[in-house]
């Protein structure tokens, strides 16, 4: 019997007349870009059956979706390997990540030796080019087959629950329960697993643009409590090329890391007497913060903010009123007990008020807000502070400043009517999108996090199913009729609300998730707020919350690693290194170095006992932008040279000319680097 499908592809629609039993493989023949079938927008194998009416778009292995099967299907290669090594190991979880995979077992820490004898093995999986056989299940008939493997009947138990579980949701959740069997050209089954699928067709689609990277300890479905495993992480791509070009970025990546770089150029620390997650940022970190600062603040005024401060900590209540507490308690610290009656060993024995240090500064402006009565003619109403907030970051989470416990946060809050907001997002939008752009990050898109419309995950939002609409629709649109690239995140919204998150690519092309702009009709109804309307009566404000850094830690953090800590002028923590070629001439450089202060130069003379060559040496590591050199040529001219980043140097320039082009080139606050080559005025 034959019947139609309609294949789906960007260039045009194609119907097709096939017969019974026709599979994707049929469909696709033997094209290798291709690696699975997406069936009336459902993922499929290529060996699955087609029925007709069914419309069928190609997967390709450059997509999102074929990566994340690729690397799926590789972990399920490095478990097959791991298991040949060591019999006893059980099988955790193996889930695709950004870039790569990993999979958790229960065995005995892997060395680096171990690493090697896994990958000879993978590599021989990949030639036989065993084929991913799905079956269909009974959770009776998984319990027997995986009777060895004790976390496999654990997520079992889950299925359908699958969200309590660590990356489970790649092995049970809604829908049939199934097993893919590794399967040799004989029909024998190599090894199998509990997996949802898809996967590739076989073996030999890995290629041999895939690696294994590291092992690391880790905990069944990430708590602590459970026990602990050995994590397996690898990575798969395309091609070998991309594999390459992969390991290249890493190699990138770890000469720009802001921690390294931070301690190199003396920007911040970290100490054990302060504590995890808690930044110590040292001089020449603070011109860093205070630029951003400096501009971000004149930036709200000039936008229409108004400045506000609020205290660090406030009684708990406030935080149940706000909606934090309980939905987001597990990110603010235990509460601290004022006036409790303690026992001789400490023990609280009278409870006193409780206390929480603020996690987010939103209350406290809707307290602003409420401190005396509004009026239409008020909105839009706009508050901004640089508030430190303060967020319990488990210790295996915190990450240099990219992820911190103390967070500096250039937060502001808008209250404005509903025909107001979508006219405020777009307002908010243009000035992060700007405020981007001026520290070189102009490559964004958005992500927009919405509900998840999962009837089991609604619990972990309030308001009503009209409030979330009518919110998601205004920022949907305005991100939509931004022209830029918008990434769907469904489940990321706030509970309280969606939100727009502005996505920043770096220099080598990692993307960073930066400023947020989110739409809360929840907050302004539990604090009560109103405003008097042009009729008289009283209306509710929509709030709207934005950070234009996000968090100047990290924001901090980003732009190290994107300039590699060889900053803009106009940012750079020092601007201008002066070196005399003899002592000789320090007076003479001082003087300058004189005039350039005095002109709003961040300068410095090295008029250290080390020699001229290592005192140049030393500027290049510093990463200074402009480097003057004064030797008695320089003198009886009345001018000094200039080294630059590049190692170009343009000699014996008046000192005039000299200031003005330092001082030129800064207020200019362009991005890139002066060169010997450019005029700098």
């Amino acid at each position: 019997m034959s019947f139609s499908v309609t294949i789906l592809r960007p260039e045009a629609s194609e119907q097709r007349t096939v017969e019974e039993t026709t599979t994707g493989l049929d469909l696709f023949g033997n094209d290798r870009a291709v690696v699975a079938m997406r069936v009336n927008g459902e993922m499929r194998d290529l060996a699955r059956e087609l029925s007709e009416g069914d419309e069928v778009e190609p997967v390709l292995l450059s997509s999102e979706d074929g990566l994340y099967i690729l690397r799926h299907s590789a972990a399920h290669v490095a478990a097959q390997a791991l298991q040949n090594l060591r019999a006893d190991a059980k099988l955790g979880i193996g889930p695709p990540i950004t870039d790569g995979f990993y999979y958790d077992f229960a065995t005995e820490p892997l060395t680096p030796e171990d690493l090697k004898v896994l990958e000879k093995d993978m590599g021989r999986i990949v030639k036989e080019r065993q084929r991913f056989v799905r079956r269909v299940v009974s959770d009776a008939e998984a319990r027997v087959e995986l009777a060895d493997e004790p976390f496999k009947l654990e997520l079992i138990g889950l299925k359908g629950n699958h969200g309590d579980a660590e990356g489970a949701s790649v092995e049970v959740g809604a829908g049939d329960l199934t097993i893919y069997d590794n399967a040799r050209r004989d029909g024998s089954v190599a090894w199998k697993d509990l997996c949802r699928g898809p996967h590739l067709p076989h073996t030999g689609y890995l290629g041999n643009g895939w690696a294994l990277t590291r092992t690391s300890a880790a905990y069944w479905r990430g708590d602590q409590a459970n026990a602990q495993l050995q994590r397996l992480y690898g990575t798969a791509w395309a091609s070998k090329d991309d594999l390459q070009a992969y390991k290249t970025r890493l190699e990138e990546a770890a000469k720009r890391d802001h921690r390294k770089l931070g301690a190199e150029l003396d920007l911040f620390s970290f100490h054990e007497l302060v504590g995890s997650g808690l930044p110590l940022i040292h001089p020449k970190g603070g011109v860093l913060k205070r630029e951003m600062e400096d501009y971000v603040r004149a930036r709200h005024i000039a936008e229409g903010f108004d400045y506000v401060g609020t205290p660090h900590l406030a009684k708990e209540e406030l935080f149940y009123t706000s909606g934090h507490l309980p939905y987001y308690a597990d990110g603010m610290f235990p509460p601290l007990l004022e006036d409790a009656e303690r026992d001789e060993q400490g023990n609280v024995i009278k409870g006193g008020q409780a206390y929480r240090l603020k996690a987010m500064n939103c209350p406290m402006h809707n307290l602003i807000f409420s401190s005396r009565g509004r009026s239409y003619r008020d909105l839009p109403l706009r508050f901004f502070e640089f508030g430190t907030v303060y967020r319990d970051e488990k210790s295996g989470v915190v990450q240099g400043l990219t992820r911190v416990r103390s967070i500096t946060q250039d937060d502001s809050h808008s209250y404005v009517t509903k025909e107001q907001a979508p006219d405020e997002v777009r307002h908010l939008l243009r000035f992060i999108l700007g405020l981007l752009r001026d520290f070189g990050l102009d490559d964004v898109a958005l992500e927009l996090s919405t509900r998840d419309e999962d009837g089991k995950k609604k619990d972990k939002f309030i308001g009503s199913d009209e409030q979330w609409a009518e919110a998601t629709q205004v920022l949907a649109q305005i991100a939509d009729e931004s022209g830029l690239r918008v990434v769907a995140d469904p489940g990321g919204a706030a509970y309280y609300g969606p939100k727009i998150s502005i996505q920043a690519r770096d220099a080598i092309g990692r993307v960073w998730q930066m400023s947020t702009i989110q739409y809360d009709f929840n907050q302004p109804e539990r604090f009560g707020l109103q405003y008097t309307a042009a009729d008289g009566t009283h209306q509710q404000p929509v709030m709207i919350h934005s950070a234009k850094f996000g968090s100047l830690e990290r924001f901090m953090g980003v732009l190290i690693e994107h300039y590699a800590g060889a900053f803009p002028a106009w940012l750079s923590p020092v601007q201008v290194i002066a070196i005399p070629v003899a002592d000789a001439f320090d007076a003479y450089l001082g003087d300058v170095a004189a005039q350039l202060r005095a002109a709003g130069v961040r300068v410095e003379v090295d008029d250290s006992d080390d020699r001229f060559g290592k005192k140049i040496r030393n500027a290049a590591k510093e990463k200074v932008p402009f480097v003057l050199i004064a030797g008695g040529e320089d003198v009886e001219a009345g001018a000094v040279s200039f080294r630059f980043r590049d190692g170009s140097q343009r000699n014996q320039v008046p000192i005039p000319e000299a200031i003005d082009q330092i001082t030129g080139w800064i207020s200019t606050r362009r991005n890139d680097n002066p060169t010997a080559a450019e005029d700098h005025a």
